[in-house]
């Protein structure tokens, strides 16, 4: 959920410009399917790891996670100012960690009944026909409505990374959400994202230019992604626990 970072300052920018780039979700795209790709990679490895040594995954899996925090704000920062060539390698070692991280849930998913393979499929499907819809919406929608939705879903992810820290600490200590508790963060997380999808089309075209294409691409990569993690904690969390 790294992706709450710069809403803030999206949002500024969507204020105070019009349209800035209008070819830069165009222009984008490309790099957010490679990302998406090099994800999949990251996630076939980690389960590889997992399947051979799963307490050297568990190890390896903090070391990824930090790394990965670590690369999104010095790749963004520099994807921000223009130079692509050194931001690129950076944004694709990322998108190979973050599948690496994303590793576990999925493990987690495959043991689970009524999710496995179909279940990755339909929230990989559905993410696609979110972001085909929201390009749509997001594109026609007028300044006022944008940066209402822009505020109002900035303000639930931070709520919601709010709780998801804590589900984090709870388990920590020994203490499990309850599985209603879990649909209903799950459920959320998905309307969030979806309302974040729509965002994207609004907010990029108004905060980048045409060649600020990596930023952008960052953006709508993690809302794919969050998205695509909500979608399947949805399905496990009604499909029960191991």
């Amino acid at each position: 959920m790294s992706n709450t970072s710069n809403f803030r300052d999206a949002i500024r920018e969507a204020k105070q410009n019009a349209l800035v780039g209008p070819n830069v979700i165009q222009n984008a795209l490309p790099y957010v399917g490679g990302g998406l790709i090099l994800t999949a990679v990251g996630t076939w490895g980690g389960l590889g790891v997992i399947q051979a040594d799963p307490r050297l995954f568990m190890t390896s899996f903090w070391v990824a996670l930090i790394a990965e925090f670590a690369l999104f704000f010095i790749a963004r920062g520099i994807a921000e100012k223009g130079n692509n060539g050194v931001a690129l390698p950076m944004l694709a070692t990322y998108s190979l960690l973050s599948g690496y991280t994303l590793a576990g849930l999925i493990s987690l998913a495959l043991r689970t009944p009524g999710v496995g393979l179909m279940g990755m499929g339909i929230a990989a499907l559905s993410c696609g026909v979110t972001f085909i819809m929201a390009r749509s919406v997001g594109s026609n929608l007028s300044d006022a409505d944008g940066i209402a939705l822009s505020k109002t879903v900035r303000l639930g992810i931070i709520a919601l990374l709010v709780v998801i820290v804590a589900q984090v600490l709870f388990a920590l200590g020994g203490i499990y959400t309850p599985q209603p508790f879990e649909i209903a963060i799950s459920g959320l997380g998905v309307l969030l994202f979806v309302g974040a999808a729509v965002v994207d089309f609004y907010v990029l075209p108004r905060a980048y230019r045409d060649e600020q294409y990596l930023p952008a691409a960052l953006s709508m990569y993690l809302t794919y992604i969050n998205l695509f993690v909500f979608i399947l904690r949805l399905l496990i969390a009604i499909n029960g626990r191991d």
